[in-house]
Parts: C-alpha cells; sequence; structure tokens
C-alpha cells in the first residue's frame, strides 16, 4: 500500500476514534489526543516566545492591523485553509474535520485597551513576563496558536471542523465588533459552538455581562466667566448629572454596575464652557436591570439639564444629547449545558482547578444569540491587566494551553 494511502487511513481511524469518545477521560486514552497534549506541553516554552513577539506588535483600539497581519501569515504557516482577513479586520482560518459541522469557533482577541504610542515592549525575570496586554490577550493568542500545533503534530483529525479566529474589537468601545460582525456576516448561520480564550488562570466564563456605554455631550453659548456671568453652564449641569448618577441605588444580585469613566470640555478656567462630556459605563447580567439602570440614567441627565437651565432661568440655555456609543449584549449558557460540563470535564480530567465566572467577554454575542458559547483563561497567573504594570507568571502555564487543546478536540464532534 502507498505510504500516503497509509497515513491517510491511519487519520480515519483516529477521527473515528475520537467520534466514537464520549467524555474527557476517554480522551485521553487515544493515542492521538495523548500525542498532542504532550506535544502542547513539549512546545510551551515555544508558546511563550510567542507570546512575547506578538505582544511586542502593537494593536490598540481600531488599530489591530499589524499584529492582524502576523497571525494572518501564522495561520497559513500552521496550514489553517482559507486564511483571510473580512471587512473589520478579523483573521479566519479553518482546520477542516472530517465533516463540516459541527464547527467550532476558536478564538482569541487581537487588540489591547493601551493607546497608539504605548511602550510595548515585554521585559522577563525569571518566569514573569511584563508588558501591556501580556495576559489580556497575547495568552490567548499565542495558547490559540499553540492548539492548532500540537493538533498538527499529532495529526489528529477531528470529526467537526474548527475555524480560528483572531478577532478585533474586544476592548473598550470597539464594542465587540469583530465577533459581532463573525456572527452577522463573515460566518452568518455557521457556528454550532463558541470558545474563547482570554486572560489569564483556569476559569470558565459562562456568564456575559451586557453593558451599555454612553456618551453624553451638554452644549451652551458659553461666554465670559464675568462678563457673561448668570448663564447657564454646561459643566455645571454635567456635574449635577454625575451627582445624581453617584446617588444611584443598584441590585447586587443580579450585580448591576454604573461608572463615570472620562470627563471633559471647557476652554480656560476664566470662560463658561460651550461644551462638555462624559462617558458613562452600565453593567449587569440581566437584561431587566440593565434596563431599569438605562432608564434612571436617562432620566438623570435630562433632569440635570433642565436644573441647570432653571438655576439661570434659562439664560443662555443647554442642551444635551446621550449617544449610545457601546452595547455588549447580555446572555449566558446554563451550567447544566453540555458546552459548559465538557468544559469542567476537561479541567477534571487534567487536574485542574475550575471555576464558573460572569464576565464582560466574546462570547456575550453567541450566547446572547443562544449559542452554545464560553470563554476560558489561558492558564498561568496574572496580575494588572489593563495597567502598564501587567504581568503573566508562566509557571505551570502549559495546564492553560493542554486545557484549551484538550477542550477544542472535545467540543469539535
Amino acid at each position: 500500500m502507498p505510504p500516503r494511502r497509509r497515513w491517510f487511513l491511519a487519520l480515519t481511524v483516529l477521527g473515528a476514534g475520537l467520534c466514537s469518545a464520549q467524555d474527557p477521560p476517554a480522551l485521553l486514552r487515544d493515542p492521538a489526543v495523548k500525542a498532542a497534549l504532550d506535544a502542547a506541553t513539549r512546545n510551551e516554552p515555544k508558546t511563550i516566545e510567542q507570546e512575547i513577539r506578538i505582544c511586542e506588535i502593537p494593536a490598540p483600539p481600531f488599530h489591530e492591523t499589524e499584529r492582524g497581519r502576523e497571525l494572518a501569515r501564522l495561520f497559513a504557516g500552521l496550514g489553517l485553509k482559507g486564511v483571510h482577513t473580512d471587512k473589520v479586520g478579523n483573521v479566519i482560518g479553518t482546520r477542516p474535520g472530517r465533516s463540516e459541522h459541527p464547527n467550532l469557533v476558536f478564538s482569541a482577541h487581537l487588540d489591547t485597551v493601551f493607546p497608539e504610542g504605548t511602550n510595548v515592549k515585554v521585559t522577563r525575570e525569571g518566569n514573569v513576563l511584563k508588558g501591556p496586554g501580556i495576559g489580556d490577550d497575547c495568552r490567548g493568542l499565542a495558547v490559540m496558536l499553540a492548539v492548532i500545533q500540537a493538533l498538527n503534530e499529532a495529526r489528529v483529525v477531528t470529526p467537526g471542523t474548527i475555524t480560528f479566529v483572531a478577532d478585533v474589537g474586544e476592548e473598550g468601545l470597539g464594542d465587540l465588533r469583530g465577533v459581532k460582525n463573525l456572527f452577522q456576516e463573515s460566518l452568518r448561520g455557521g457556528v454550532d459552538k463558541f470558545v474563547s480564550v482570554d486572560g489569564t488562570g483556569y476559569g470558565t466564563t459562562n456568564v456575559g455581562v451586557g453593558s451599555l456605554r454612553y456618551r453624553v455631550t451638554f452644549k451652551g453659548p458659553g461666554g465670559h466667566s464675568y462678563g457673561a456671568f448668570g448663564m447657564a453652564n454646561p459643566i455645571h449641569a454635567m456635574g449635577r448629572a454625575v451627582a445624581r448618577i453617584s446617588d444611584f441605588e443598584v441590585p447586587s444580585d443580579p450585580k448591576t454596575t454604573f461608572n463615570v469613566g472620562r470627563v471633559g470640555g471647557g476652554t480656560s478656567v476664566n470662560a463658561i464652557p460651550f461644551e462638555a462630556w462624559m462617558e458613562m459605563d452600565m453593567r449587569s447580567a440581566d437584561v431587566q436591570s440593565l434596563k431599569k439602570l438605562d432608564e434612571k440614567f436617562n432620566a438623570a441627565v435630562r433632569a440635570a439639564a433642565d436644573e441647570e437651565n432653571r438655576r439661570w432661568n434659562n439664560r443662555g440655555k443647554i442642551s444635551v444629547a446621550a449617544e449610545l456609543v457601546g452595547v455588549r449584549p447580555a446572555g449566558h449558557t446554563p451550567a447544566d449545558s453540555p458546552i459548559v460540563q465538557t468544559a469542567l470535564a476537561v479541567s477534571r480530567a487534567l487536574g485542574v482547578e475550575d471555576t464558573l465566572h460572569e464576565g464582560s467577554t466574546d462570547s456575550n454575542v453567541p450566547m446572547n444569540l443562544n449559542i452554545p458559547a464560553v470563554t476560558i483563561s489561558g492558564g498561568g497567573r496574572g496580575t494588572g491587566a489593563h495597567s502598564l504594570n501587567e504581568t503573566f507568571d508562566t509557571t505551570d502555564s502549559w495546564r492553560g494551553t493542554q486545557r484549551a487543546l484538550l477542550l477544542a478536540i472535545a467540543l469539535a464532534r
């Protein structure tokens, strides 16, 4: 029999073995799976070096192109099929299984919270890496690449297809635009299961915390602080709004939060401003709680403008406009669902302590669409996420890579 034919038959049998496995412990007895897990462990030093190299490619909000190009190159080098970048910047590549479905999307996000010009050089001291974004989400990107590499080295053929995605817009005002586009256009109707690798540690997120984000602008004619005194002041109105918001009472269960995160406006200390603005973030995993908070917020900013105008008898009357600049849909994947139970079973099989969490991640979108979805952490230990002092401790980080790999195999069937 020709060598190529023997190789094809071996992979076919392997795929059949994976298909017949009923749980992660059964998968661990499959020689191909064991070989893949061994490869993930063996390759962890390379995975860490990859993590560093990716992290030193800037990917500020809305400017992920350079890092995306590198992920496209790496995807192609690992043999993924149909590697391309969609219209919003997501990098997509497919590892075909024996069938087109189930199609598991396995993702990590390209962007960071840090603005252009941030020093993204990564330093290393022993097992600890330090650099902006090193854990969130350079770790996720590196783990995703390591999963592909291990599958290839062990010649694993999965019954279903795995579509790997390096997506844009997960952070801040990116508003999950990458994953939203996947489900609206790029992969519309073709996703059966979804896994995101985000951050460090060993948790599993199955509850998607929804958020509404507003930019509120107060406007008036402005004038000299002495000569035009008695005119309504946009910054004073904004202060009234912030004071009202700070007195909001919100439920602790379901946890519901609010935050005025940024403010600005004015031209000079001796000028009544013609404009002031603030940015507001509201979050809850409960749709109704978030809706009620949204209504209170909008009422508060209108009342603040009215109060400021009444205070000065409508002289130089100001207006207010609340622009919705971000919507992260809430959702959840039930704890007893197959995808969550599989994630927990994978952790148990590998001796990893896992807990369920709430969070705002790329998985919010599929959760809201009732598509089975979880976000898992990438292993290791991290501190200082979203700060310039972010660190990642690589001690035993191979456990996170193994967990992601076994979960991918378990779900692609």
